[in-house]
């Protein structure tokens, strides 16, 4: 018998269609994002832990990795990767429904480039895709942002950092603060979407709902991801 492999055996369950699985190309690939890949699978399970704690609905399948969109071809960048995309629905004090983009970060990166993440995702916030030979009016535009087609709202953005000490880790998520402040796209999206960055071993040991959550902008004061 032919051994099948994850991906050929899960592409066709209705929970992750539209939504292919990329294998490793090779052993040093896979190598080489075990890490990250591992860093992952610790921040999704902090989420998990502390949902059934508080009686949340999140499973498994609520962590989608490796969530690609495409951006305005200008910068030499065209593609938005996020690490995953998590959907998450509270329970209490009343029912409500979060989405959102999340970023792992080991401190592999200089702080420059992580931070550089927010400008991303703020031209992803404001891209619209243009129609060959039309130039819209500006509510045609409104209706027409590339986000309006996967989320009935645009997903928070959390960073989640580790592998370095608490000082270094200090002060990544400063340059994320300034990111924020000092750009005028991230500027407008922080008014509009929440921001916020936490250290994964204050997740695993206070749990993700916890207060150990930085907001990106604003005072600064630490709070629970869903307070951001």
């Amino acid at each position: 018998m032919v051994p099948h492999r994850p991906g050929r055996v899960t592409q066709g369950w209705p929970e992750l269609r539209g939504h292919a699985a990329q294998a490793p190309e090779s052993g040093i690939d896979a190598s080489l994002r075990a890490a990250h890949t591992l860093t992952a699978v610790r921040t999704h399970l902090a989420f998990l832990s502390d949902a059934r704690k508080l009686g949340d609905e999140y499973g498994p399948l609520d962590w989608m990795p490796e969530v690609s969109h495409r951006l305005p071809d200008t910068g030499g960048e065209d593609r938005l990767i996020a690490d995953a995309v998590m959907h998450y629905t509270a329970s209490s004090p009343r029912r409500l429904q979060y989405r959102a983009f999340v970023e792992v970060d080991r401190a592999t990166m200089s702080s420059e480039r992580l931070a550089r993440k927010l400008i991303s995702y703020a031209r992803f916030h404001d891209y619209v895709p243009q129609q060959p030979g039309r130039r819209g009016t500006v509510a045609d535009q409104a209706a027409m942002l590339a986000w309006h087609r996967f989320y009935p709202r645009f997903p928070r953005v959390l960073f989640v950092l580790t592998n370095a000490s608490p000082l270094t880790l200090r002060h990544r998520i400063e340059d994320l603060r300034a990111m924020t402040t000092g750009h005028q796209l991230v500027a407008r999206l922080a008014k509009k979407v929440p921001l916020g960055a936490a250290v994964l071993e204050d997740l695993e040991e206070h749990g993700a709902s916890a207060p150990v959550w930085t907001p990106l902008s604003g005072p600064g004061d630490r709070c629970s991801w869903t307070e951001l």
